[in-house]
Order: structure tokens, then sequence, then C-alpha cells
């Protein structure tokens, strides 16, 4: 069965076209359109669509809102438009707050300006969309218990040496689709005193980094910003990968970032392997990693060069997340030491590190 889609935006050319590119793909339907948002809460009352595109700015109701109300009505995966500024950031950041599972570019030539490639990219995109747990629909995990000391080591003379926790001196974080709730979550749990220099990747565009960090700033106890290069790695201070660029770990100056351009033939900029593979050679076997949410493998061969390392790999679990894609790379490669619920992977850092 073909994945049933709803277009909603206020401006005809563009769901036309959005229905040109849909319809020509067996894999998709366009079972309706919609050209404001109240309309878009009733279409996907009465047309059950596996995924609906949303924009933002319409009349009687914008994207938010008509996203707020289909999350309390009926629940079904959105795709938001964006214009790929910092106040479009800030938009989007509110939307995916609001419900929504991801976001693409409205302007298509920030895609690519083969129209082949944009055709490609937004029916991937529609498809994997629709495919992903909301979180009203997914089933209770139940929480973990305290978690049990290490078990002490007792030698063939019957001498007992304590197990010791491993050090850590940086948690790294990787994720993408569903992420910046995920990570909003997580890092909401750390306390301000925390001890250990945190660094996250998230698949996001060059404008909406800035305004992400921003927003982890305003809520959470620990401080939270953009990285930037030569920025020094300090407890209880998330640093933020630029969108277009990558990040490196550097254990000159005490332990700083280098932010570079990078290599273009990579998929991902930035990209988790690059600043998870650069950890695990500057902090071997100190360096505690969760890889979170989202489509694709990036942060599997990151967590191969770490595990190689010593270090720890936790991932998150699979009921938990909107994409179980890159979790899934790293739990299929037999990496992960923890598989561990989202709502329980903040508190599980915190008695880690502490």
């Amino acid at each position: 069965m073909p994945v049933k889609v709803l277009v909603v935006d206020d401006s005809g050319f563009f769901r036309r076209r959005l229905v040109e590119i849909f319809e020509a793909d067996p894999r998709l339907t366009v079972v309706g359109t919609a050209n404001d948002g109240r309309e878009a809460i009733e279409k996907v009352q009465s047309l059950s669509p596996d995924v609906v595109t949303m924009d933002y700015e319409m009349p009687v109701l914008d994207g938010i809102a008509a996203v707020l109300n289909i999350m309390k009505l009926k629940p079904t995966p959105v795709l938001m438009f964006s214009s790929l500024t910092h106040e479009g950031a800030k938009v989007t950041l509110d939307a995916l707050e609001a419900g929504a599972v991801d976001f693409m570019p409205k302007n298509f030539e920030d895609i690519s300006r083969d129209s082949a490639v944009v055709k490609r990219a937004l029916v991937e995109r529609v498809l994997t969309v629709a495919k992903t747990r909301l979180a009203g629909s997914r089933q209770p995990v139940a929480a973990l218990g305290p978690r049990e000391a290490p078990k002490p080591i007792v030698t063939s003379r019957g001498v007992i040496i304590p197990r010791a926790r491993k050090k850590v001196s940086l948690v790294a974080l990787g994720t993408s689709t569903g992420g910046p709730m995920a990570l909003q979550t997580v890092l909401t749990k750390l306390p301000a005193d925390f001890p250990a220099p945190i660094v996250v990747v998230q698949h996001m565009p060059a404008a909406f980094t800035g305004a992400f960090a921003e927003r982890l700033n305003n809520i959470c106890k620990i401080t939270v910003r953009e990285a930037k290069d030569g920025d020094r790695l300090v407890p209880g201070v998330a640093l933020l990968a630029p969108g277009g660029k990558q990040m490196m770990i550097d254990s000159r100056n005490g332990g700083c970032v280098r932010v570079l351009d990078g290599d273009d033939r990579l998929n991902f900029k930035p990209s988790v392997d690059v600043t998870f593979g650069s950890a695990s050679k500057c902090y071997p076997g100190k360096v505690l990693s969760v890889v979170m949410t989202g489509m694709g493998a990036d942060g599997r061969e990151g967590a191969r060069m770490l595990k190689s390392s010593g270090s720890t790999v936790w991932i998150q679990s699979e009921n938990s997340c909107v994409i179980y894609g890159m979790p899934m790379a790293v739990e299929k490669a037999n990496l992960a030491d923890d598989i561990i619920d989202l709502d329980h992977i903040g508190e599980r850092i915190v008695r880690e590190v502490s």
C-alpha cells in the first residue's frame, strides 16, 4: 500500500509542485491538500494520512498551532518546511517541540540545484517520516531500578580486588532525526556542577545550530553553546557542533575542539563519526558516548573506534527512538555496552560520571 500524504501549504504553486513530485513515485499517494492550519486539522481527521507535509506561515491557523492540534486530536507524523534562516530555525524548533518529526528547507535549491536529487530527497524523507514513532504511540518502558555496583574481582588466592568504575573525561552525544527533543530530555537532567565536559553532534543546517544551542542553554542547568574553533573542553559545558562543519576533539591546551570545513565527500556535516573518532584518540578509554535517535548509520564507526580504545558506548532504546537507525547500526555491530530508554539516559550519565 502506498504511503498516504496530506500536503498543507497556503501557496497553490508549492502545493501543486509537491503533489506532482509525490504522485510520480508509486510508493506515495496524495490523499488531499489544505491551504491553512484549520483545514489541515479537519483533513487529518477525515482522510487519516500516514504523513503530513506542513508549512509554517499560513492564514487562519499557522503551522505550529496546527501541529499542536493534530498531535492532540489524531497524532500523525508531520514534516515541516522551513526557511534556512535564524528566524526560520526558531520557528522550526517550536514546530519540533509541538510534535513535528522532522523538517526540510522550503527553498529546494538549499537541497540541490539538481531537480532529480531534490525529488529523491523529498520522497525519501517523507517515506522515513511516515515510519516514525510518535511519543503518544510508544509503549511505556519500565523504569530502571538502582544500578548494581560493579562486582569485585576474586583472584585464585581468594583476594578480593574492587572493580573500579572507568574515569570519564568526556561525554559525547550523537543524534539526528528526533534528536532536538531527545537532547532536550537528556541535557536538562544534568546538574549545573556536572563534572565533565560534553560534546554534542546533531545533524542540522548551519543556520539552525546557533538557535538550537541558545534554546538548550535557556532551559538547561549546564551551559550549552555552539562550538567555535579552539573552544576549551570545560566541565559542565556542552559544545554543539556547528552545522555545515566538522567538530574534532584535540587534547592540546588541556582539551579543546577544532571546528573545520571537513571533507565534502562525507554525507554529514557535522558527522558523529568524525567527533567520536577524534575523541577516541584524545581520551582513550575515558569517553562515555551515547548514540541516539536518527536515520542512517552515522556514529557506528566512531563507536567502533571508541570501543577499541576502551571507552563506553551506550545507545538509545528502540522503543524510545523516533527513528531507530543510528542506534540500530551500533547494536547490530555489537558495539553497545548498554541500551537505555530516553527518559533514563540523563540520570544514568550523571551516575556514571559522578
